[in-house]
């Protein structure tokens, strides 16, 4: 069997570290040892990404037979996907005017990944809108310039409305297909992540 050599620089380690050698077990303090991060075999940009190796002492303890799987178990490590990314990590792609619009079903499943938006019929068509409350007007122009921003950078704009008192309107819909695209879900979500928090009235805090 070939032997590992593990080399730890003593030197780069604070003088309350203590390193305690065995023939059978490395026993790092906890908080260093989290500091230490295995290497995967080659290149591998991923890292320590996955699972380990148990300790002796968990051998020891039985652990193994108080959880689910059995000794031949296979186990996966699955790479995330674009299905399990956040939507705002997407990019926004060119939509044919011969694309038909998202259907009712579809919308209401991707719904759940944005915030605060609703599913409302604008002429006849299908269409994404959200509402904010801000604290006064400079605030809602505020907020109505940081979506711009964003939906600049995504190149697909919403339609944008500054109403009294105080409130911000926005709608979403691709009008070339005549309702939803994927990108209208992109960019709610986009438009999810600007921050508001000084932009809304503050709450009242009783003494």
């Amino acid at each position: 069997m070939a032997t590992a050599n593990l080399s730890i620089p003593l030197l780069s380690l604070p003088r309350h570290h203590h390193l305690h050698l065995h023939p059978n077990l490395i026993t790092v303090p906890t908080r260093l040892r989290l500091g230490l991060r295995t290497q995967a075999l080659g290149n591998d940009i991923l890292g320590d990404f996955g699972a380990r190796d148990p300790f002796p002492a968990e051998i020891a303890s039985g652990f193994g037979e108080k959880v689910l799987g059995t000794g031949n178990t296979e186990h996966k490590i699955l790479i995330p996907n674009l299905s399990s990314l956040s939507l705002s990590q997407l990019d926004c792609s060119p939509v044919s005017p011969l694309q038909p619009p998202m259907p009712e079903d579809d919308a209401q499943k991707l719904l759940r990944k944005v915030v605060g938006w609703r599913l409302i019929v604008g002429e006849g068509e299908l269409k994404l809108q959200c509402l904010w409350k801000l604290r006064d007007y400079k605030c809602g122009v505020e907020l109505i310039n940081r979506i711009y921003k964003v939906a600049e950078a995504a190149g697909h704009f919403p339609n944008l409305h500054l109403e009294q008192p105080n409130q911000v309107r926005a709608e979403l819909w691709t009008s070339s297909i005549g309702g939803l695209s994927m990108n209208d879900f992109i960019v709610a979500a986009k438009i999810d992540d600007i921050k508001t928090s000084d932009l809304v009235p503050r709450k009242r805090v009783w003494a």
